[in-house]
């Protein structure tokens, strides 16, 4: 370094356990991810500890991590999985594999780039800071499509990366595909009161009522964080989980042992909303917080009440959001509904490495055709906004 030529080693590793915790977060936790929790060593270890990973879920870890021959020092990191299917993604290629499929290639396996289970996005090539950064991130993007080529693997999918991390793939063969996601912005507020000022007035009204309904039902929520969640706590949450996940997906991708391993390793970045009725816990909102945001991940209940997912998972965080400074809520994929309660459409963004030329270019055809009809959306959304515009009440 210091103006010599760095000679930089590849390797794969197939446990995050096998990469020091330090040098990997050197990496993964680095200014550009303003500390989302999402790649950091606890969150992979906890979901590989707990068996979520591994090869008999379909998510099989083959990080790559690039050092400096001389130094020994971790430069950067991927968090690449090798996948037998397409679950737990949010980025959907269903189409893609059954088109490949039908003309007697094979998609599967394929390499995922991305936070497993989250559509949260951040940075994906993870580097140390340093003078020699852009020179590993092309180190490593080549390594991937390497490893791919050589291994006849069919595809390599970097997932919710960041707009500049998607520019610089396409400058190494990967195309580029546009998605969209809600979030809330904090524009300074004191209070929820000062944000419900911005909207309309008809939306603040909806707003008022619907949280006025969860307090007549007699619920209360409030958050938990670090010690604060006990066992009680997990195991309601974990029920609240999987009754929500078998009604919606069928196949619920974490476990209790991932929220055990969870809460102790991770629990101050843990930010669990509860609603309790009559002392008994019935639903809750799991957010995981970054330096500068509030991500929204999984929410549950085991009774009905009308309005309590708003509160729990809207409502909830933009109080949190306020009270604790931070400039974002996430709320995760999907659901237009989000954006009368505050959270607006925001733009994604995934790349994509196709190997069978033809292939390719099929992809290639649809994306530059979906793209466009992305942005149009985006743009058609945001006249839905609920803030107040000139002249409004």
């Amino acid at each position: 370094m210091d103006g010599q030529e760095t000679l930089i080693n590849i390797q794969v590793v197939d446990s995050i356990g096998k990469v020091p915790a330090a040098e990997w977060d050197a990496c993964a936790l680095a200014p550009e991810a303003a500390g989302n929790p999402f790649l950091s060593h606890a969150f992979l270890k906890a979901l590989e500890d707990s068996r979520c990973l591994g090869r008999r879920t379909g998510w099989q870890p083959q990080y790559l991590v690039a050092t400096d021959q001389q130094s020994g020092m971790t430069l950067g990191v991927v968090p690449m999985f090798l996948k037998s299917h397409s679950q737990g993604e949010y980025v959907f290629d269903h189409g893609w594999a059954h088109a490949l499929e039908r003309a007697g290639g094979r998609y599967y396996p394929k390499l995922q780039v991305a936070a497993p289970f989250t559509p949260v996005p951040g940075p994906r090539i993870l580097l140390r800071p340093g003078p020699y950064a852009d020179g590993v991130f092309d180190v490593l993007a080549e390594a991937m499509v390497r490893i791919a080529s050589e291994n006849r693997i069919s595809s390599i999918h970097v997932t919710f990366c960041p707009e500049s991390q998607w520019h610089r793939l396409a400058e190494h063969g990967f195309l580029r595909r546009l998605g969209r996601q809600y979030h809330w912005h904090n524009q300074g507020y004191a209070t929820f009161d000062d944000f419900l000022a911005a909207l309309n007035s008809r939306k603040r009204k909806a707003i008022r009522k619907e949280r006025a309904a969860v307090t007549r039902a007699g619920l209360r929520l409030y958050p938990l964080t670090g010690a604060e969640i006990t066992s009680r706590h997990w195991d309601a949450f974990f029920s609240f989980y999987m009754d929500t996940a078998d009604r919606k997906w069928g196949s619920p991708y974490l476990n209790r042992e991932f929220f055990h391993c969870l809460g102790a390793s991770l629990a101050e970045r843990v930010v669990l909303i509860v609603a309790e009725a009559d002392g008994k816990l019935v639903g809750g909102a799991l957010n995981l917080r970054g330096d500068d945001a509030l991500f929204g991940r999984n929410w549950g209940c085991v009774e009905s009440y009308n309005f309590l997912h708003f509160e729990a998972c809207y409502y909830q965080a933009i109080d949190y959001a306020i009270a604790h400074r931070l400039a974002r809520v996430e709320a995760g994929a999907q659901g237009e509904h989000k954006i009368q309660r505050g959270y607006l459409p925001t733009a994604t963004y995934s790349a994509h490495w196709i190997a069978e030329p033809r292939f390719r270019d099929a992809v290639k055809r649809f994306l530059d055709e979906e793209r466009p009809a992305i942005e149009a959306n985006l743009a058609a959304l945001q006249e839905y906004s609920p803030f107040r515009k000139e002249g409004d009440g």
